[in-house]
């Protein structure tokens, strides 16, 4: 293909940025995690798969990459939960009702990263508002540990990730046809059968791609386990960055990357997979 064809002109820019901040770094990464340790350096000079021998025959690290891997299901399940009527309603708001909730939902992206935290840590403190608000209702006697515990980490999660769940939820919804829902009432299908029949399934395309992008973003979640959850609950990627940046193990820390990336792509894989079947169910 010649270099004068305009379309592949115009893809060179998209390829070069692919290639030097996704696929050059993967591959450096890669490469470092068969990398020996160092002794005066991050990382040696011969490879080997030690790192990865360590990984996979130390159940401590199964165990790190299990409770990353559900802590972010969790997150993704209860971002669906909530996200679903919030969207909803935000597809049939007009108006200033629309650019109300639409500010709602963004305000969570509005605040730092640490400012949100740290608005969390002193909420879900000993004596913090959300403790005085459960013994002021008599739900509890003395005040909970709220702090570096997982709860709180999931809590948190979903308070920021809530509108990557709503926005294309409430797009794929505004997308529907309101005849289709008034056809289907006008036949006599209840409420229940309308939602279940051709809102749920039409509103896919938007639960999809939110469930996916929560999902990862969940695992990769790094600030947010590290102040909520401190050293009572470990996720790897507080393990990775340790490693990277504590302990300057980089070839192990890097090992610890991939196996997460690796582990990532599976279930997102498994997920895409299984919601292909039931969409060709629901079709046919």
């Amino acid at each position: 293909m010649s270099l004068r064809n305009p379309k592949l002109l115009l893809a060179i820019p998209a390829v070069a940025l692919i290639f030097v901040f996704m696929i050059l770094p993967i591959t450096n990464m890669i490469e470092m995690s068969f990398r020996t340790p160092g002794q005066s350096e991050p990382f040696g000079d011969d490879y080997t798969t030690m790192h990865y021998d360590r990984i996979l025959s130390d159940g401590y690290y199964w165990g790190v990459l299990g409770r990353s891997l559900l802590t972010a299901g969790a997150v993704t399940l209860l971002c669906l939960i909530v996200s679903y009527p919030i969207a909803w309603h935000m597809s049939k708001a007009k108006g200033l009702k629309a650019v109300f909730l639409y500010a709602c939902i963004a305000s969570p992206l509005m605040t730092g990263v640490l400012v949100r935290n740290f608005g969390w840590m002193i909420a879900a403190a000993l004596n913090g508002p959300l403790n005085e608000t459960l013994l002021a209702l008599g739900m509890i006697e003395r005040p909970l540990r709220l702090l570096f515990t997982q709860g709180l980490v999931i809590l948190a999660l979903v308070h920021v990730f809530v509108p990557f769940m709503v926005l294309p939820i409430n797009n794929a919804l505004r997308n529907i046809s309101p005849t289709l829902i008034e056809a289907s009432s006008s036949m006599g299908a209840t409420r229940r059968e309308v939602f279940r029949d051709i809102i749920l399934p039409l509103s896919f395309p938007g639960i999809y791609p939110g469930m996916i992008l929560v999902y990862v973003l969940a695992v990769a979640a790094y600030v947010t386990p590290a102040l909520l959850g401190g050293q009572m609950v470990s996720y790897m990627p507080t393990l990775i960055i340790g490693e990277l940046t504590g302990t300057f193990q980089w070839p192990f820390g890097s090992a610890l990357a991939i196996v997460l990336s690796v582990s990532t792509i599976l279930v997102v894989g498994l997920f895409t997979a299984l919601t292909s079947r039931l969409m060709e169910r629901s079709k046919a």
